[in-house]
């Protein structure tokens, strides 16, 4: 337990921040999810849902919410699998 003002108002910012960070995160999987989806469904809005996804992942990891890395790899994953499927129902 904090015994000191400026411990009790770190605990505090702690708190918002934590919160603020679960919900983006919580935001970010949902999309992805989505995205997946509707790439593996052959969705005909499947473009919007990917590019909403890669979005959420690209403004968490500028927030520092989710490593740079881990945004590319996933970002670079759902594009490819977009593109795949749209060979394949174009060919």
């Amino acid at each position: 337990m904090a015994n000191h003002a400026s411990a009790e108002k770190r605990n505090r910012q702690r708190i918002k921040r934590t919160a603020r960070n679960r919900a983006v995160k919580s935001a970010v999987r949902t999309a992805v999810k989505k995205a997946r989806a509707a790439v593996s469904s052959g969705d005909a809005a499947a473009a919007l849902t990917v590019r909403a996804a890669v979005r959420a992942l690209a403004r968490a990891a500028s927030k520092g919410i989710i490593p740079k890395r881990t945004a590319s790899r996933v970002t670079s994953r759902i594009e490819s699998a977009f593109a795949k499927a749209s060979r394949a129902a174009a060919g």
